[in-house]
């Protein structure tokens, strides 16, 4: 009854084939194609011919074409996913890829899809797909096609399973990209739904980085999850126009901090603000009296960045507009900016730099239509009317700053007819200087062309929460010298106001870097990152005074922390000669140690800044900025949002929950004024320390409610048995998994705290629960993977031989365990085995931990045949249990090329038959010796490393015979993979 597929794959089948406009055709018998082609060629075939008259002329032609896709998708395995799809999307947009199918053989572009004219495309649904290469076969719920290539992938899940969410269809969808990458080449995005919620995401995206999507008013006007949203979703996403709009111009290729290619794909606010940017401008290219600007206000951290990369690519490709000039400009003195960097590595085509004010008014006098990237400072010497072409665009990064003066204007006056959008996560709202009335336009509704909030930001996961601790009064300055510091700061100074406040500055000075304070503040931040910051494989940014207070700082934590623990980054314009020798830094030595911060691996773990990176500088792995410098304003939150960026160490479960703020001066006190005109939305930004603890003991207090009448004091078989049995069945668990992981995440962040003792009894203790009936397969991965660092060095410090945990290697059988065993209930035996089972599961495939595993079941068998009593059963089960852990505990002491050669001696041992003639110890060694040679660090993540690595092996296997075994081969390669 109501399984998936006649409930949540029914639904969103039937709102796909029902699509206003163009919708899915649900062909009525299955597409022309078996389950080794990712390609319906037929379908492809006759769209070539249909939109490219030189392959009408000469349908053979077509072949040429289907065999270069061809040969491209099967070179994913070989040269990556994310590399293969990049280059078929240039074959879809015809960029880069020709054919010389013109008179004469001249090259021409060879056109797979027709974006201008979507309706002479043909667009194909189908469910249960499946599709097998080599030995692996994977099915797909739902796969788009157009033209027969499947763009779209989607995964449904049971809307009445316990436990079972959206992300599990995600996860399933990460595996089948890593299982069959053939199938995902022509890929354009994935989705998955519980049929409550559908998310989105681009291939091999981290769960936490999947997105909802909202159609534009749907926001606020709808539940955020059930029917009504998902219905929207579906049609606001899936529709044709829409997912080829997302290919043509709201993709882009770039470089992850490790130096990998990476796919990113719009979310839904990056969508309609870009699209709308791209209609208004078409309508101003033909109507004089259409709105000529618009104001984008994006909270900061929404990805405002690669919003302008998928404007600019909307821009130009829109027929409407033809080739329109797109001018980028940034309001810093130099091009180092994050937008920049952004469109560098995004490989979009076009794109140049205006390097002199000179050199940008030659490109807009000869009408070079172009992205030209420049600064407004650029425009400061240029007094004319430099084109008065209806068609130019200027996207204005962080429009709040310097476009109300001078240099707006003179961009306003060199260029009068083009088209202006301010981007800004903090517009001001003042009579001097009001971003609102220099971008909005009146007949957008609140002069804003498109929002997005912070709490928009927060549920959707785009930004993560704030908070802060402040600190005591030993860090304060007295508080009128703190008010004189912010008048210092007000905007329009006269001359004599600003000598006053110089004074005002140096006393304020004087006071921020005594010695003694800094040795108090840096005491602080030392214990506090090595406490709370470092075990969970975060980093840090330092804030403080000026130039000289960097030097300060980084001297004092130097001597805490170690010399290769920070940085200083600062510019030493100004500065003595030894410091600049010390300090400073070119263009490319500043990016290279940038890469080095957000690198988890490198050693720099806390940067010292002033003034630099405290805008535009994007490096998720930074959780806490600790802040000794007086702010106000936008630049506060703008400041403080470097660290509200999600993230998740590679190859770790556990993702960052929230941006931490220490406040050593008090700033937070004046948040509020920080954005005048939205108080209530910023004060939200940032959650007080102490409001998290006033919440604490009730959601503690929540959890221990599911266990009434269980002796916490206890720590027995009887007691675990007892809480275990007050969550009888999947929903009861899953209520306590959900109020357990909001107990876990406000843990995480209050500890350490000494206020946190009294509490530690109950936490641990229910941590223990936890994990006692966390489903072995992680069955809900939002609500089961919630521990964190702080919570497992709590548990592994304090666990007990005594009590039967989840890790076999913490079991002990003493003498108060064998108290136990005389009394243990018949139910306690039940749930032991399973555990014990699923703990060998999870090594299945290692011939020592396989034979245990045969062990157990035979165990089992005889205690189900009535042939061993309960108490002997018992024991034997422990006994296992032991030799696990003994087994483990020696894998771990050994180094791990000694790991590897064990593991493949038994596997080649447990293979080897009595026709096959193998020295099984020679061989180890000769494979071992020859990956020594062959192998270098990382080999693993590159495709020559893993090229060289099998063919060694496979020359080895075939020496001894066995070559015509491709299971042992593959078993024997995840081995060496494994531990070389």
């Amino acid at each position: 009854m109501f399984n998936e597929r006649d409930t949540v794959q029914a639904f969103v089948t039937d709102q796909l084939i029902a699509l206003p406009g163009l919708a899915w055709v649900r062909p009525s018998a299955q597409l022309d194609r078996s389950e080794q082609d990712v390609i319906v060629e037929s379908e492809l075939r006759d769209a070539l011919v249909r939109l490219n008259p030189t392959i009408a002329s000469d349908p053979d032609l077509a072949d040429e074409v289907l065999y270069r896709l061809t040969a491209l998708i099967r070179s994913a395995r070989g040269e990556g996913l994310i590399k293969a799809n990049e280059e078929f999307r240039s074959w879809l947009l015809g960029e880069d890829h020709s054919m010389p199918f013109g008179p004469n053989h001249e090259h021409v572009a060879v056109r797979l899809v027709d974006f201008d004219d979507p309706t002479r495309n043909r667009y194909h649904l189908s469910t249960e797909v499946t599709f097998r290469r080599g030995e692996t076969r994977r099915r797909f719920d739902h796969v788009l096609w157009v033209n027969g290539i499947p763009l779209v992938v989607g995964e449904t899940k049971s809307a009445t399973r316990a436990g079972i969410s959206w992300a599990d269809g995600a996860l399933q969808l990460d595996g089948y990209q890593q299982d069959v990458p053939e199938f995902f080449v022509p890929n354009a995005l994935c989705f998955a739904t519980d049929g409550r919620d559908l998310r989105y995401g681009s291939l091999r995206l981290p769960l936490p980085l999947w997105s909802p999507w909202w159609s534009p008013g749907g926001r606020g006007m709808l539940p955020e999850s059930g029917p009504e949203y998902l219905r929207q979703a579906v049609d606001g996403l899936l529709n044709p126009p829409t997912v080829l709009d997302i290919v043509r111009n709201f993709t882009a290729y770039s470089t992850n901090e490790r130096h990998r290619k990476i796919k990113n794909v719009c979310r839904y606010q990056q969508y309609e603000a870009g699209r709308r940017m791209a209609d208004r401008a078409a309508d101003a290219a033909h109507d004089p009296d259409a709105p000529r600007q618009g104001l984008v206000w994006h909270f900061q951290g929404s990805g405002k960045s690669l919003l302008m990369v998928f404007t600019a690519q909307a821009l130009r490709t829109d027929p409407r507009t033809g080739a329109p000039t797109v001018l980028i400009v940034v309001d810093r003195l130099d091009l180092d900016t994050q937008i920049t960097s952004t469109f560098g590595a995004s490989d979009i085509p076009n794109v140049v730099t205006a390097d002199s004010g000179d050199d940008l008014g030659e490109m807009l006098a000869t009408g070079q239509r172009k992205i030209i990237v420049t600064t407004v400072h650029k425009f400061q010497n240029l007094d004319r009317v430099l084109s008065a072409r209806r068609d130019i665009v200027c996207l204005v990064d962080e429009a709040h700053r310097t476009q109300d003066r001078d240099l707006g204007q003179r961009m306003r006056e060199s260029l009068p007819n083009a088209v202006f959008f301010g981007l800004t996560g903090t517009p001001i709202n003042r009579t001097d200087v009001n971003t609102f009335k220099t971008f909005g336009c009146e007949a957008d509704e609140g002069r804003y062309l498109s929002r997005y909030t912070q709490a928009d930001s927060l549920r959707d996961g785009t930004t993560l929460p704030l908070h802060f601790e402040p600190r005591d009064a030993r860090f304060r300055i007295d508080g009128e010298v703190i008010d004189a510091e912010f008048e210092k700061l007000a905007e329009r100074l006269s001359p004599r106001e600003k000598a006053a406040m110089a004074n005002r500055a140096a006393r304020m000075g004087a006071l921020i870097k005594a010695p003694e304070r800094i040795r108090l503040v840096c005491e602080d931040i030392a214990r506090h990152f090595r406490e709370k910051v470092n075990p969970e494989g975060f980093k840090a940014q330092v804030v403080v005074f000026d130039q000289e207070a960097c030097i300060l700082y980084k001297e004092r934590l130097d001597a805490l922390l170690g010399p290769q623990t920070s940085e200083v980054v600062m510019s030493t314009q100004g500065q003595s000669e030894e410091v600049k020798k010390r300090f400073g830094r070119g263009k490319d030595e500043e990016a290279a140690l940038l890469d080095r911060f957000r690198d988890p691996d490198d050693p720099l773990k806390v940067l010292i800044v002033t003034a630099k990176l405290l805008t535009g500088f994007d490096a998720p792995i930074a959780q806490t900025m600790y802040l000794d410098k007086v702010m106000r304003d936008h630049t506060l939150l703008q400041a403080v949002c470097r660290v509200n960026r999600p993230y998740q160490r590679p190859s770790s479960e556990q993702a960052k929950s929230h941006g931490l703020i220490v406040d050593y001066l008090g700033v937070f006190a004046r948040l509020g004024q920080a954005m005048r005109f939205d108080e209530r939305a910023v004060e939200r930004a940032v959650t007080s320390i102490e409001e998290l603890w006033d919440r604490f003991p009730g959601v503690l207090r929540s959890c221990l409610d599911f266990f009434p009448g269980v002796d916490r004091a206890e720590d027995g078989y009887e007691a675990l048995f007892a809480a275990q049995d007050r969550l009888p069945d999947d929903g009861t668990r899953e209520a306590f998994a959900e109020e357990f992981a909001k107990l876990s995440r406000l843990w995480e962040a209050l500890s350490p705290d000494p206020r946190l003792s009294e509490y530690v009894a109950d936490y641990r203790w229910l941590v223990k629960v936890h994990r006692s009936v966390q489903p072995s397969n992680a069955t809900s991965p939002l609500l089961w993977r919630v521990l964190g660092p702080k919570t497992r060095e709590l548990v592994n410090e304090h666990i007990h031989a005594d009590v039967p945990p989840e890790r076999l290697d913490t079991l002990v059988i003493d003498a108060k365990m064998a108290e136990y065993l005389q009394r243990v209930p018949e139910h306690g035996i039940r749930q032991l085995q399973p555990r014990l089972a699923d703990r060998l599961g999870r090594r299945s495939g290692e011939p020592r931990f396989d034979s245990l595993a045969q062990k157990l079941e035979r165990l089992r068998e005889q205690y189900e045949a009535g042939q061993m009593l309960s108490r002997e059963y018992l024991f034997q089960l422990l006994a296992l249990a032991e030799e696990a852990a003994r087994a483990e505990a020696e894998e771990e002491r050994q180094e791990p090329e000694e790991q590897g050669k064990y593991a493949l001696t038994r596997l080649f041992e447990s293979s080897r038959s009595e026709g096959t003639p193998v020295a099984v110890a020679k061989l180890v060694e000769e494979i071992d010796s020859i990956v020594q040679a062959v192998r270098f660090p990382g080999w693993q993540h590159t495709a020559g490393g893993e090229r060289e690595v099998k063919k060694a092996l496979r020359r080895t296997l075939v020496r001894y015979r066995l070559q015509r075994d491709e299971e042992l081969f593959q078993k024997a390669y995840d081995y060496i993979r494994q531990y070389y």
